[in-house]
């Protein structure tokens, strides 16, 4: 491991989890711990909660927990080498001498940012030369200014099938280093070669400033017309969001949420440096969580067409219940030879200007009237058949509403569209609610049925095999925790008798650091799931008063499950384990 033990103590010890939490979450003091809106997930009721005692958290609703470290991980995206250095800047300790090991994955990790740095630095050098000349006259046909177009880093990646390759090789990097930032592929008899060629390059900077990918369009007709960097050690398109790094700083009140990564070129040369893109791919939870860092309103400005259409919807859906304020921003289709044609941001802006595009944003409509319009459109309201039908799906969505106020405005609302008395729209949305509620009533019923089923890991992959064994060997981690000195000198149980071996690892890696207490350091050796469900088992009530004997009992039950599981015992075998159960020497086999 790269880090000493020692150096992760003390460091854990000067980053204070209350502290460095409520850098990103607003916390309230609630009895001995400290609670907030959860940051991995959407939720209007807190129920993230930080314990000072134990320096840990834990999110009663996505379950998600650990130590300072894994918070910083999770929500920085960063890996555990960096989230110590991350850490050690905000205490101002000093890393330990780079001659220490460093994990294959932290090497190659540091050795693409460090190549993606220096391809785009590459490709924008290449803009500025003879042989960029055709990608500069696609930027002067779009209308990008060189100010702007050196703003995000703009490059160009040539039209020959190495380039990119050979000046990389002469800086020192590998094919294998450039294939897995994503910037090399394999073709079929094994020749590596450039992926981006003949392309307007855009590099993708995080809000830390760094390369972590690239976004690319074609200049001519080929396809396909945009690509990506596929997902690298350095780039995820779930976590990223295009020209954050720069709407960050913005001094606008909210932020928008566009399709396409010019796009938000063009609206940061309007003047709206508030604008970001999703990287190929519909909003995401974790996008939404970066996003919360710095805004609590978002302006939807998809493109009008079926897609951007189906997008706004979801990202409606996703963002349903939060803490965000969500505006629709629905762009006109523009007017070509008497036919209406769709257009999108970066269209509007050139052909209608940036007052128009001001206008509509003063003007863009919330989520729920958005919501409420969209729904409308779908029926003809002079029917009476269609009222009834609009009247029936646009309660299901007013059921959802948890604000009984705000589900109030928008029932009256929506009773005016359809020509409806508002006392027969609030019935329907009372109709809504109630099967909603006969809906989660049976599930919850189902569950309690099914109490075995609430006891097992989230993740699929931890499942229990047995769940009497597991539930002593969580018993035994938390008893661990809480208490080491109810300990022998020697394990008194192997991780090898545990049933589960996600919890025989987190137990082996607990045991390892008995004595130094909490839960920081272990983030270097578990993963983020195995975390997760830790925090999971350090929820369960564990009686200090009756302890000893719950470790005795929490022994037996793993052993009697072990042996059953190896076969029966011979009598001699099972009369000296029946002595050592009633000597209470743990039955630790050798």
């Amino acid at each position: 491991m790269r880090f000493s033990e020692a150096f992760l103590d003390e460091l854990a010890a000067r980053n204070d989890i209350v502290d460095v939490v409520s850098s990103y979450v607003e916390l309230k003091r609630k009895g001995a711990n400290y609670f907030g809106l959860c940051p991995f997930h959407s939720e209007k009721t807190p129920s993230f909660s930080v314990a000072p005692d134990k320096q840990m958290y834990h999110c009663f609703g996505c379950k998600k927990g650990g130590g300072v470290f894994s918070f910083i991980m999770e929500i920085e995206n960063l890996t555990f080498p960096e989230a110590v250095e991350f850490l050690a800047r905000r205490a101002g300790m000093s890393l330990p001498q780079e001659g220490e090991m460093q994990s294959d994955g932290d090497r190659l990790r540091r050795r693409v940012l460090e190549l993606n740095r220096t391809a785009a630095r590459w490709f924008y050098d290449q803009l500025q030369q003879p042989q960029g000349e055709a990608v500069q006259a696609y930027l002067d046909k779009r209308q990008i200014r060189r100010s702007v177009a050196v703003r995000f880093g703009m490059g160009a990646s040539l039209d020959q099938w190495d380039a990119l390759l050979r000046a990389m090789s002469e800086k020192g990097f590998t094919k294998k280093e450039l294939m897995a930032a994503g910037l090399a592929v394999a073709g079929r008899g094994g020749r590596i070669y450039d992926k981006f060629r003949n392309r307007l390059m855009l590099p993708v900077i995080d809000v830390r400033g760094d390369v972590v990918g690239f976004g690319s369009r074609v200049i001519d007709n080929s396809e396909p017309k945009y690509m990506n960097t596929t997902d690298t050690p350095t780039y995820s398109k779930r976590r990223v969001l295009y020209g954050l790094n720069l709407a960050k700083k913005t001094k606008r009140p909210n932020i928008i949420l566009c399709e396409g990564n010019l796009d938000v070129v063009t609206l940061h040369q309007a003047g709206f440096d508030n604008a970001v893109a999703c990287m190929g791919t519909a909003l995401t939870q974790e996008q939404i969580h970066l996003l919360s860092r710095f805004t609590k309103e978002l302006v939807l400005c998809y493109d009008n067409d079926k897609a951007g259409q189906m997008a706004t919807d979801r990202a409606l859906e996703l963002l349903e219940n939060t803490e965000f304020k969500v505006k629709v921003l629905r762009l006109p289709q523009r007017l070509v030879d008497g036919q209406y044609v769709k257009q999108d941001a970066d269209d509007f802006i050139k052909y209608q200007g940036r007052d128009a595009f001001e206008k509509l944003l003063s003007g863009s409509a919330n989520g729920m009237e958005f919501t409420l319009s969209q729904v409308a459109d779908k029926y003809d309201l002079k029917e009476d058949k269609d009222r009834i039908a609009y009247a029936a799906e646009i309660a299901e969505t007013l059921a959802r509403l948890g604000d009984p106020v705000e589900r109030e405005v928008y029932t009256t609302r929506a009773a005016e569209t359809a020509g409806l008395p508002a006392e027969a729209m609030r019935m329907e949305v009372e109709r809504a609610r109630k099967r909603s509620y006969a809906k989660e009533k049976k599930q919850q019923e189902r569950r309690e049925m099914n109490p075995v089923s609430d006891r097992q890991p989230i993740e699929r992959g931890m499942r229990y095999a047995n769940m009497r064994s597991a539930m002593a060997e969580e018993g035994v981690i938390r008893l661990l925790l809480q208490d080491d000195s109810l300990f022998p000198e020697q394990m008194p149980v192997l991780p090898e008798d545990f049933s589960s071996p996600a919890l025989a690892h987190i137990y082996d890696e607990m045991w390892k650091r008995r004595g130094r207490g909490g839960v920081a350091s272990l983030a270097a050796v578990l993963g983020p799931e195995e975390m997760d469900h830790l925090t999971v088992i350090l929820q369960k009530p564990e009686s200090a008063a009756n302890a000893p004997q719950a470790l005795a009992d929490y022994i037996r039950i793993i052993q009697e499950e072990y042996n059953k599981r190896a076969g029966d015992l011979d009598p001699l075998a099972a009369a000296c384990k029946t002595y050592k159960d009633k000597k209470g020497y743990g039955g630790k086999r050798t």
